[in-house]
């Protein structure tokens, strides 16, 4: 009988450390995590005088991904907050496109200057080489201009670059912060301008919601390691739209303007070339006034074997509307994330695109 007792005693320990051991090994497991992106679009519509057409709605723009229909899940205009498609009723408003006259009429008038940004976290890089010996005070007033008119903007980051990027102000919602920042730069050393651009979209992509990168360069990159491409694809696949503005210098050769042109159209964004100080002014302006008129997109990819480049299509629905024209950007190539010993993560918890 004791000899009985014994053996049961043995079995039951060694089901105990069987269990106890599987139960470690579970916990140590990794947990493979694929992101289910909310892939996020900023949309300009202009005519062919190139104004902005307002008062689109949801139902008017088609989005494919890899010719795979998207369905649109948030949508905002302007600095309008951004509201989930579910909630907006299909009498809302009028389904017309308008020009910002008529938009003015129907609701409240045009933007004012301070609201144009509105929930926006602004990245500017500001070239520092010795290209910038030349003007580069009226950079300084520019920028500072800039600065000063984005009063509703979440927050704003100053960074400088030349050889290396000098992060003269991390993102802050305290505009004297940067104003401090655009005013203590210097100039000198050669140009790295891709690689300090990647950097700093590598910044902006930390951030949750609307990113927005404002380049100031006077003339091309002559030390960078990294190819303009990349700077172009990881701005693409973080969705942040890069807007260059660049002196005469640098559209004195082509390469550069190609490139600029390229890399801005190619994010959603726009490149501009200024002859002096008073076209540097114009044309803050002029991103200042296109944000405010972005339409504002995201999805939830559906199923997508692809994990390399994903092309994204964005259209406008009905006759009405084809003669207009849209910018944005034109793809984006998904993330995997392994996590250790960590549960996995909510598709509401995951980095949207």
């Amino acid at each position: 009988m004791s000899k009985r007792c014994f053996h049961i005693l043995w079995i039951f320990l060694g089901l105990m450390f069987v269990g106890g051991t599987c139960a470690v090994g579970q916990e140590n497991e990794p947990h493979i995590h694929v992101n289910v992106d909310l892939v996020q679009l900023n949309v300009a519509v202009t005519d062919a005088k190139g104004d902005y057409i307002t008062g689109l709605r949801p139902q008017d723009f088609a989005v494919t991904e890899d010719g795979i229909k998207e369905r649109i899940a948030t949508f905002a205009e302007g600095d309008a907050p951004a509201r989930r498609v579910v909630d907006i009723a299909p009498d809302d408003d009028k389904l017309s496109a308008q020009g910002d006259s008529g938009a003015a009429a129907a609701g409240g008038g045009a933007p004012t200057l301070g609201s144009l940004v509105a929930g926006a976290n602004v990245f500017i890089l500001f070239d520092t080489s010795n290209y910038m010996y030349r003007g580069f005070v009226f950079a300084q007033d520019a920028i500072a201009d800039f600065v000063r008119s984005l009063e509703t903007a979440d927050k704003i980051a100053f960074y400088s670059y030349s050889r290396d990027l000098s992060r003269a102000s991390a993102l802050t919602p305290d505009r004297s912060q940067v104003l401090r920042g655009v005013r203590t730069t210097v100039a000198g050393d050669d140009a790295a301008l891709y690689n300090c651009l990647l950097l700093t979209v590598k910044d902006a992509a930390r951030y949750s919601g609307r990113k927005v990168v404002v380049v100031f360069s006077n003339g091309p990159d002559n030390s960078s390691m990294v190819p303009p491409e990349d700077v172009a694809e990881l701005a693409q696949s973080t969705g942040i739209p890069i807007y260059m503005i660049s002196t005469q210098l640098a559209k004195l050769e082509p390469v550069s303007t190609a490139v600029f042109e390229r890399m801005a159209a190619a994010t959603g964004g726009k490149a501009y070339f200024a002859k002096n100080w008073r076209d540097e002014k114009m044309a803050f302006a002029s991103i200042r006034n296109d944000l405010a008129h972005l339409y504002g997109l995201s999805y939830y990819p559906q199923p997508n074997p692809n994990r390399g480049w994903r092309s994204i299509n964005v259209k406008l629905v009905g006759e009405r509307l084809k003669k207009y024209n849209i910018r944005t950007r034109n793809g984006y190539r998904p993330q995997q994330t392994t996590l250790l010993g960590t549960a996995p993560v909510s598709p509401q918890e995951s980095t949207s695109k």
